[in-house]
């Protein structure tokens, strides 16, 4: 696909921030369900006040959103107990494949097999000053278009910076995007260049158009999930919401060096005829206790696990 392509797909299919009526949606439901899925681990801090916003203002109130699930990724403080409070659905994040962590894919798989609704919301567990806002930029275009199967958030991000919070970058995706996701997307899937945010964690879709799909462990789980839909679905089945503002955490580097090799083995995994597994020995440098320079090995391992349907 070239360039003008993708021009006339990121034309067409980016939305813009607006305010859906959570009452019309809830009318253009038709008979369906909607599930909202959280995975979350060590998030007892944001969790509640987030599944609090959607059971009263979504579940209890307009009758837009069925149920809410928050998918427990082996946390070690009181996010399940908190969630369960909120009023959510708790799950064990499910071991796939014996002996590995699958992290937030592991997570979302479960949610995926979990959820009774016949359209899904992922919304990420970390956010701070949360509304209901973004569930319902996510589901409007998917209720209202039938040619959608996915929809997939887009926000700025500010930084916590001391003596200017007023400090946010324009919207466009963090470093993993910038430095690993998109040159990536340019190499191996350039149909994907319009997505502002191609490994957000807010997106809405259609539960049987994922549901026979592999899912990619740890952080290589949402940028899987674009590049297998609009392969199935073609890129115009895809959409983007403009969901204004995101307040969350940011992940210190050591952090995101795991998840740029994820990112980057997810691309290896879902291509056709790729590996089930992908192990990456990833080394680092640091101080030891005595002040001396120390060189670390670490391995990255990224599996490709079997679709939620089986």
């Amino acid at each position: 696909m070239d360039l003008p392509d993708v021009g006339a797909w990121f034309e067409r299919r980016t939305l813009g921030a607006g305010s859906p009526d959570p009452a019309a949606l809830a009318a253009a439901k038709a008979g369906r369900r909607v599930s909202v899925v959280l995975p979350a681990r060590d998030e007892a801090a944001t969790v509640g006040t987030i599944v609090s916003a959607v059971r009263s203002g979504l579940v209890d109130q307009h009758g837009l959103v069925d149920e809410v699930i928050v998918v427990d990724s082996r946390s070690t403080d009181d996010t399940a107990r908190v969630a369960r409070a909120a009023g959510a659905r708790v799950v064990p994040s499910a071991d796939v494949v014996p002996g590995l962590d699958g992290g937030k894919g592991a997570a979302l798989r479960t949610g995926i097999e979990e959820m009774d609704g016949d359209l899904g919301v992922f919304l990420d567990a970390d956010v701070r000053e949360f509304g209901v806002a973004f569930v319902l930029g996510l589901l409007a275009p998917l209720l209202t278009d039938p040619d959608l199967v996915l929809v997939k958030g887009f926000y700025d991000r500010p930084w916590d910076v001391p003596g200017d919070e007023a400090r946010s970058r324009p919207a466009g995706g963090g470093r993993v995007t910038e430095l690993v996701a998109r040159p990536l997307i340019a190499r191996h899937a350039p149909e994907l260049a319009g997505f502002v945010q191609p490994l957000a964690g807010e997106v809405a879709f259609v539960r049987a158009a994922v549901l026979d799909l592999p899912v990619v462990s740890g952080y290589g789980v949402d940028i899987a999930m674009l590049l297998q839909t609009a392969r199935r679905h073609g890129l115009d089945a895809l959409a983007q919401a403009d969901l204004g503002r995101r307040l969350h955490h940011h992940q210190d580097l050591d952090a995101l060096g795991r998840m740029a090799l994820q990112v980057r083995a997810a691309f290896e995994l879902v291509a056709p005829d790729g590996p089930d597994v992908v192990v990456d020995e990833r080394t680092r440098t640091g101080r030891g206790a005595d002040g001396q320079v120390v060189l670390e090995t670490e391995s990255v391992t990224t599996r490709l696990l079997p679709p939620p349907g089986r």
